[in-house]
């Protein structure tokens, strides 16, 4: 399975095309819309939010809400295109207007602009901008409910919003129940909303990790024999792809190396019915690069937006003289978003090393396949 991703901040919209989904999954439509809406929820989001109100269209691939086994198009339009349409039109657009030389660190402005050989930021800030992770939730909620027709769930919350940490144990029922619009904390969230205010006021922006967890799936997805296949490798990657994502941890992650071994790992014992358990979950539900029938926990550190209403020290690419940065329209924080975007991510992932082990033509087949396994 393979899913692509086109479109750009202020384009005409966004695209997702998933190529490798079997015939016969149940699409729902409305599944998608809200998770859509929930990305763009959140404490501490800004004004474009209140412009764009996502929905995704089905362009190919379903009939009758049922996956054909051809590539599924999903369109999602940018309403703010009207506001910039004489801007960045494909056609034909002024580009001398909304120029964008004075560059954000910590943003693709710069690096981009050097790479692809271009003076105007803006030609890379469009499509570097995280309003493309809008196509991957979008694309990311069909794959979940491929997941969920083999009975895998994917559940998340926020730990942290800057230095505010949520410490406690909490079941994945407990994680799945919760779904609000503030923060998508557990515990903590109002002081993490007087935080978020307190950058607001300075003109600052801030971060924090976000929790992941996979439950039902078997053992054995991904590969302890080339390195490519390795399960954790691979949701790493995925998550590490999304925008402002710096680290990623699976189960304990860099706590184990404080640890002994004894202490790291998660011993096994006979179930006297064939199988083993496991008490603990150390490993976060993967070892030697595949699952291991536990629940698979995974977080993500997501770094301070680099869009700073009071700017950073920066240079002018025109000029090359110091200058500050340009103040984007832009969020505080987008943790909680982020959430979201992350399980996207997670799951398109998840869904590609599914059928890569199972293949099948059909959603029936590849559900006969997942029985068959072992625990």
């Amino acid at each position: 399975m393979k899913i692509t991703t086109s479109g750009e901040s202020h384009g005409k919209g966004l695209v997702a095309v998933i190529e490798g989904l079997p015939a016969g999954l149940e699409i729902d439509p409305a599944e998608i819309d809200r998770f859509l809406a929930l990305r763009q929820s959140g404490y501490g989001r800004g004004a474009r939010q209140k412009i764009e109100r996502d929905c995704a269209e089905i362009l190919s691939g379903v009939r009758n809400k049922k996956t054909l086994g051809s590539p599924v198009a999903l369109f999602i339009a940018n309403r703010d295109y009207a506001n910039w349409e004489p801007y960045t039109a494909p056609e034909g657009c002024d580009e001398t207007a909304r120029r964008l030389t004075r560059v954000r660190p910590g943003h693709a402005d710069y690096a981009g602009m050097k790479k692809y050989g271009q003076s105007d930021a803006r030609n890379v800030l469009e499509r570097a901008s995280a309003r493309e992770t809008a196509a991957r939730v979008a694309a990311g909620t069909v794959c979940r409910q491929l997941l969920r027709a083999l009975g895998v769930e994917i559940a998340g919350f926020v730990r942290s919003v800057g230095p505010v940490c949520d410490e406690g144990e909490h079941s994945f029922a407990e994680i799945a129940a919760l779904r609000g619009e503030d923060l998508f904390m557990m515990a903590g969230e109002d002081e993490a909303k007087a935080y978020i205010d307190e950058c607001a006021s300075a003109g600052d922006t801030c971060g924090g990790v976000i929790e992941l967890r996979v439950a039902g799936l078997k053992s054995g997805f991904g590969s302890c024999m080339t390195y490519a296949e390795k399960l954790d490798a691979r949701l790493a990657c995925a998550l590490m792809s999304v925008q402002a994502i710096k680290g990623v941890e699976v189960g304990l992650g860099f706590a184990a190396s404080r640890l002994r071994g004894s202490e790291a790992h998660d011993a096994i014992y006979p179930d006297g019915a064939g199988g083993a358990f496991r008490k603990s979950n150390r490993a976060g539900g993967i070892e030697g690069g595949m699952s291991n029938g536990e629940e698979i926990v995974l977080r993500a550190a997501m770094k301070p937006i680099p869009t700073l209403r009071k700017g950073l020290d920066t240079l002018d690419t025109d000029s090359m003289r110091p200058a500050v940065a340009a103040a984007e329209r832009s969020d505080v924080c987008a943790v909680a978003a982020c959430e979201v975007v992350l399980e996207s991510a997670l799951a398109a992932e998840l869904c590609a090393a599914v059928l890569e082990r199972l293949g099948g033509d059909t959603l029936e087949a590849v559900k006969k396949r997942y029985r068959e396994l072992p625990q």
